[in-house]
C-alpha cells in the first residue's frame, strides 16, 4: 500500500482563504476588522521567525496585526499590565503570548491572565476545562488543525479507533478531547505505556506527538490507518554534508507510508496548519465577541 499524502500546505492555504472571505464579510456587513495581538518577550530566534510569519499572514487575510516586542528582562508586572490592557481593548479579538517565556516569568500565570475569550492559543485553564467538558471553547491550534485534516480526509470519524501518542497539555490531551468529541474511541499512549506497539497497531487513526525523532516505525501501523505526525525534530544529515541537518517527524515516514492509508509529511504537514488555525481562532473570537455567526468549518 502507498499512502495518500495529506498536504498541509495546500490545506492551510484553503483555511486561510476561508478566513479571508469571512474577514471580508465582517468588514463589509458589520464594519469590523478582527485584530490579533502577539506579544514577544526576548529575542529567541525561532520565536522571532514565528512571530514575523504570524504577522505577515494576519495582514494577508485582512486582519489587523498588533505586535508588542518586550525586552528579555521585562518585569512580570509589566507583562501582566500589557495583557490587561489588551484584554480591555475592543479592537483586539485575539491575544497570543509567544512561548517559551524567559525563566523569570511564570508561564501559567501569564497564560491565565489572558481573557479566555481572547485566548486564541486555547491554553487558558478555562478553555481547557470547557473543551474537556464538551462546551464551546477556544481550541488549541495544532490539535484543531489535525482534526480539520482528519475530517477532510475521512468525513465522519464516528466509531474510529484513535491512538494519540503523547500526553502534553498543548497537543496530546486536547487532541484526545477533540477526537472524543467526534465520537472516536480514544487511547492516550505515552513513553510508559505497556506494549505500546500493540496499542498503536489497533488504531485507525494515529496522532504522534511525542517529540522523539522517528520513534514510530512502520510495523506499528495498521494497514490502511491514517497517520498524523505532529513532530518536528531536527537531526544530523551527514549525507547532505558536514554539519548539515534535516527535519523529521515522530514517525519514520517511509516505513509508515508503506502501510498507512494516509499520512502527513514533515515538513509540510501539520506545521502549516498551526498558523492557519490561529487565524481561524481569531476570526471565531471576533465573531463571538460581536454576537455574530461563527465561520463554518473553522472550529471544532
Amino acid at each position: 500500500m502507498t499512502a495518500t499524502i495529506i498536504d498541509g500546505k495546500e490545506f492551510a492555504a484553503r483555511v486561510r482563504g476561508q478566513v479571508a472571505e469571512h474577514v471580508t464579510r465582517l468588514k463589509a456587513d458589520n464594519d469590523i476588522t478582527p485584530g490579533l495581538a502577539v506579544v514577544l518577550v526576548g529575542e529567541d530566534p525561532a520565536s522571532q521567525v514565528y512571530v514575523r510569519s504570524k504577522g505577515k499572514m494576519t495582514v494577508e487575510v485582512g486582519m489587523n496585526s498588533i505586535e508588542h516586542k518586550l525586552d528579555v528582562d521585562t518585569p512580570e508586572a509589566d507583562l501582566l499590565a500589557l495583557i490587561d490592557k489588551l484584554n480591555t481593548d475592543p479592537d483586539v479579538h485575539g491575544i497570543l503570548v509567544q512561548l517559551p517565556l524567559p525563566k523569570h516569568l511564570d508561564e501559567d500565570l501569564v497564560i491565565n491572565s489572558i481573557a479566555p475569550e481572547k485566548d486564541v492559543d486555547g491554553f487558558h485553564i478555562s478553555n481547557v476545562g470547557l473543551l474537556g467538558t464538551g462546551q464551546k471553547s477556544m481550541v488549541p491550534c495544532t490539535p484543531l488543525g489535525c482534526l480539520m485534516m482528519l475530517r477532510d480526509h475521512h468525513g465522519s470519524l464516528s466509531g474510529m479507533d484513535a491512538v494519540v501518542i503523547g500526553r502534553s497539555n498543548i497537543v496530546g490531551k486536547p487532541m484526545a478531547q477533540l477526537l472524543l468529541g467526534d465520537s472516536c474511541t480514544v487511547t492516550i499512549a505515552h513513553s510508559r505505556t505497556k506494549d505500546l506497539p500493540d496499542v498503536v497497531r489497533r488504531a485507525d487513526i494515529v496522532v504522534a506527538a511525542v517529540g522523539r525523532p522517528e520513534m514510530v516505525p512502520g510495523d506499528w501501523i495498521k494497514e490502511g490507518a491514517t497517520v498524523i505526525d505532529v513532530g518536528i525534530n531536527r537531526i544530523d544529515a551527514p549525507d547532505k554534508g558536514e554539519g548539515k541537518t534535516r527535519l523529521v517527524g515522530d514517525v519514520h515516514f517511509e516505513s509508515c507510508a508503506a502501510r498507512a492509508g494516509a499520512i502527513t509529511p514533515v515538513p509540510g504537514g501539520v506545521g502549516p496548519m498551526t498558523i492557519a488555525c490561529l487565524l481561524a481562532n481569531t476570526v471565531t473570537a471576533c465573531s463571538r465577541a460581536n454576537g455574530l455567526p461563527e465561520p463554518e468549518g473553522l472550529t471544532a
